[in-house]
């Protein structure tokens, strides 16, 4: 899709084209991310600016932006929303005020969200700025599922409920399964569960387009066993933790979040590496595919329970794109859902492919991931309607 600025042609999504040029900004803890997008959603350029301890150096920023502009305007990818900014918004002094103000809620990802907001508006002055949420998919969620049964105290005073992440790559990769599907399945009706599957990972479950249920919760360590996140564990395991067996806040975290996961399990992080070692008999390793492999099995079930059923799995993220072991084995345990893969297909698929046999009741994708697009999708929609 291009910014529309010429009403006489049609652009890749069958809407007006234009020749607008698109800065797209994923901004980490030590990282900003560029991408740099013509009107036609053509990937020019990609670089990556370290900025350690959150500091942006600005004739390092210049260095890198301005051999490809001019720009039309700018993108960001902004971990939390919170409760208010649930659609892609124009930047202003407010909207930075608030993405800061939710800092608590996403300590490691919103100053570096603040610091790419404010680094790349002094670069590129009098360009128009849209924020985008990975939290925003996930707004529709209803009640059901977003609410934690908690004390009603507790949840007004500190708007305790389930966000979710991960949502620009949810959103992108759901809507290109439709796009794929086309001709055998009903948008209005298509049910995907999408599996963002990386270091990071969580599900989606999406109905005609609309998220209803996902795995991460009020963090992102809610959920699917990760890399170093232990995902979802007992409650009163971490009370255990602290009262009985007398860890500290910040050890508990320190294990949970950094590591847990595949790290815990067989002493690696790394999904390749634990591959191999459970290849070559090693215990841990073995046990960490099979600690993995439950948790990611019942989660999809659980989706597809919120979905009423399904009609496509999609494989997205770095260990979704590129093992095909991991998809392989877990839809192996999928077959109750009417899910199944083509073993060819499944070994030979690159960015993106369908993965599947004619005739499942479920088909089955793997999916690039692409936040980059959908994040130029929100800067166009905010641009036509400001």
């Amino acid at each position: 899709m291009a910014l529309l600025n010429k009403e006489d042609e049609t652009g890749p999504d069958g809407g007006p084209a234009a020749d607008g040029r698109l800065l797209v900004v994923n901004a980490g803890s030590s990282t900003l991310k560029l991408a740099v997008l013509d009107g036609s959603d053509r990937l020019l350029a990609g670089e990556t600016l370290e900025t350690p301890g959150g500091r942006v150096d600005d004739g390092a920023l210049h260095a890198l932006i301005d051999p490809h502009g001019p720009y039309a305007a700018a993108g960001h990818r902004v971990v939390h929303g919170g409760t208010e900014l649930t659609t892609p918004v124009l930047v202003d002094d407010g909207v930075v005020e608030r993405i800061r103000q939710l800092t608590p809620l996403a300590p490691l990802h919103q100053p570096g969200a603040v610091a790419g907001l404010e680094a790349v508006g002094r670069a590129l002055p009098g360009v128009p700025a849209v924020a985008c949420f990975d939290t925003a998919f996930h707004s529709t969620i209803g009640p059901g599922a977003s609410t934690y049964a908690v004390p009603l105290e507790w949840r007004r005073r500190w708007h305790l409920r389930r966000y979710g992440f991960h949502g620009l790559n949810h959103s992108y990769v759901s809507r290109r399964v439709g796009q794929l599907m086309a001709g055998r399945a009903d948008d209005r009706k298509l049910r995907v569960v999408t599996c963002h599957l990386g270091a990071g990972a969580s599900l989606a479950a999406v109905s005609a387009g609309r998220c209803v249920d996902t795995t991460m919760g009020f963090t992102p360590l809610e959920g699917l066993v990760m890399a170093t996140r232990s995902g979802s564990v007992d409650p009163g395991l971490v009370l255990w933790l602290a009262h009985t067996a007398g860890l500290s806040v910040a050890e508990i975290s320190e294990g949970l979040e950094r590591n847990g996961g595949l790290l815990g399990l067989a002493g690696t992080a790394d999904m390749r590496e634990v591959i191999a070692r459970e290849a070559a008999g090693d215990e841990r390793a073995a046990l960490a595919m099979q600690v993995y492999l439950h948790s990611l099995r019942s989660l999809v079930a659980a989706m597809v329970a919120s979905l009423g059923g399904l009609d496509a799995l999609a494989f997205t993220g770095g260990i979704g794109e590129h093992s095909a072991e991991v998809r392989r084995r877990a839809v192996d345990g999928l077959g109750f859902l009417g899910v199944q893969l083509d073993p060819e297909a499944n070994e030979a698929a690159g960015e993106e492919a369908e993965i599947s046999p004619p005739g499942p009741s479920a088909a089955c994708f793997v999916v690039a991931a692409r936040e980059d697009l959908e994040i130029a999708r929100g800067v166009r929609e905010v641009l036509l309607h400001r």
